[in-house]
Order: C-alpha cells, then structure tokens, then sequence
C-alpha cells in the first residue's frame, strides 16, 4: 500500500502513533509536504466524515481519528508554515453567550481543521461583541456560532446584528449549528448557512472558501 493510503487508513483506525511514524516517513523520503496533508491526513478525515454522516462511526470514532490527525499534523505545521501553504480558509468559532457546552463544537471544529481549515476557538459563553471583535481582528472567511440551548439561541440572532452593526456583515459566512437549531431559525436570523452534524459543517465551511477564492 503507498505511503499515503497508509497515513489515510492509520488515521481512520484512530492510530495516531503509526500515523506520525508514517507522515515522518514520507518526509524523509522526499514526498511533499502538501501532498502528505492532503492525500494522506485530509483524505483520511474525509472518510471519516462520510462514515460519520451515514450513521456507520460515531463521535468517539471521529474524536479517536482526530486525535490521530494532530499527531501527523504536529509534525507537518512548521513545514507548512515555512513553505508558505495556505490553509483553505480561516474559521472563528465559538459557543454563544450563557451556553457552555463544548463537546459539540469541539468536534466541528476537529472536522474543520480536517477539512484543512485555520480554527481560531473563541470556547464557551462567547458574547456577542466578541464574535463581532474576533471577526474584526481576524478576518475569517467564516464564523461558526454554536448553540446547545434553546435559550441560547437567540444570541446568535445578537452575533448577526452586531456584525451589521459594525458594517462587517457582508465580510463573512456565517454558519450556525446546534441540538435545538434548525434550518428554519438559521434563515429567520439571517445565517448564510445551517448544519446538523460536524462532518456537514466542515464540508459547508469549506465549499464556502473554496467558492469565494
């Protein structure tokens, strides 16, 4: 099996030793690093993804084969960095204000930098004008509000205004996402996109970079 397929089904498996002992390899064999990220570490989470969307792994499988994933991509980031690859896109997340649950945005946000997006995690109980704040200093292509609550919920509708607000709104995608969220409430709001699993928001996030690059 060629290295790279290797990486792919170690990572799969959630062998997060083999798979730094396997992208270690490939560099010294000369392969590139940004083939070694795509075909190998991101190829791995796509499958993952699929198999998690189609109910056939669930979240330990894919908190496992993430785990794996920063193994290999402890080892590829200075590389990536000093060869001037790009992530896809940038990503600023966060949970919305009074909610602290993480789990779920965790695992998105896993999913994403599997997807071979730049996470910048805001955590738990993010208020409003620190969304707007965080998208003004850092400029992603998208921000990710989560939300476990129903009463959390309209926060999300608060991260929308502010960015209005501050005449940013156009500047980013916002995704949201969420137990209790629906497609309905992220059109009511005036989100440019809803989710219901981790493996769907990666996927959505990263169409939406690809489109506007």
């Amino acid at each position: 099996m060629p290295i790279l397929e290797e990486i792919s089904a170690a990572l799969q498996v959630g062998n997060g030793k083999k798979v730094k002992e396997l992208v270690q390899n490939a560099l010294d064999s000369g392969m590139d690093v940004n083939d070694v990220l795509i075909q190998g570490l991101i190829a791995g989470m796509d499958v993952i993804g699929g198999k998690f969307r189609n109910n056939e792994v669930y979240v330990p499988e894919v908190l496992i084969a993430a785990r794996a994933m920063h193994m290999g991509m402890d080892i590829l980031k200075p590389l990536l960095s000093a060869s001037g690859v790009e992530p896809v896109g940038k990503v600023v997340m966060g949970t919305t204000k009074g909610d602290l649950h993480d789990i779920g945005k965790n695992l998105v946000g896993m999913m994403m930098e599997g997807a071979g997006l730049e996470i910048i995690d805001l955590g738990v109980d993010v208020a409003a004008d620190k969304f707007v704040a965080a998208t003004q200093e850092h400029k992603p292509d998208i921000l990710a509000i989560s939300a476990l609550l129903t009463t959390t919920m309209p926060g999300m509708k608060n991260v929308i205004e502010g960015l209005a607000e501050a005449g940013i709104r156009d500047q980013v995608k916002v995704i949201v996402g969420g137990a209790p969220v629906t497609q309905k409430f992220a059109r009511e709001i005036g989100a440019d996109g809803y989710a219901d699993d981790a493996a769907s928001a990666a996927e959505m996030a990263k169409n939406f970079c690809l489109a506007a690059q």
